[in-house]
């Protein structure tokens, strides 16, 4: 299970590599993204669950979802990307490898796992009984899984977009070419 967790690992790393190349935007960026994206659907899961349940569980969920909604205000909600990216910077600068490269491998193997044999679960289910709220919990756990993944990676050192890059290209090549003369003019 190591080689295969190596194996998606390095295939995600050189995927987030030619995001950042495309875009300008790191792993980081991209895993509080799909961090946010995981949250707004776990609440989506909460709600649709208050709403089929009696009252002693919309209780306990309505406590459930303020503690969890306290708690990442606390943790993930605290730091902004910024930081994050500038640490991965510095320690790709300094030459260090990701630590969490190792020390959550075991969680991301695990999760894997989890997301390969929930697949047929879920499948079954909304296939032959058309339970669509069954594809809630493993979209938390495949979004969970990638950024597992993502948070491993590391990112290139700062780098233009090439996307922006082209993108901007059409619009210089529409603006009228100025002599020298009329720029200092302009300038004043």
């Amino acid at each position: 299970m190591a080689f295969i967790d190596s194996a998606v690992l390095n295939l995600i790393e050189r995927s987030c590599r030619g995001f950042q190349r495309l875009t300008g935007r790191t792993n980081v960026w991209l895993a509080i993204q799909l961090t946010n994206l995981s949250i707004v659907v776990y609440f989506l899961w909460a709600v649709l669950y208050f709403l089929i349940a009696d009252l002693v569980s919309r209780v306990f969920v309505s406590m459930f979802c303020t503690a969890v909604l306290y708690l990442l205000t606390q943790t993930v909600f605290k730091d902004s990307i910024e930081i994050h990216e500038t640490n991965a910077y510095r320690r790709v600068a300094k030459g260090l490898r990701n630590p969490r490269r190792l020390r959550d491998a075991i969680l991301r193997i695990s999760f894997l796992f989890l997301s390969f044999a929930l697949s047929l679960t879920t499948a079954f289910l909304y296939l032959n009984f058309h339970v669509t709220i069954a594809l809630l919990p493993y979209s938390l756990v495949v979004l969970t899984t990638v950024v597992l993944y993502l948070l491993a990676c590391d990112p290139l050192p700062p780098c233009a977009a090439k996307l922006k890059a082209w993108w901007q290209r059409p619009a210089m090549a529409n603006e009228p070419e100025r002599a020298p003369s009329q720029i200092d003019l302009d300038a004043l």
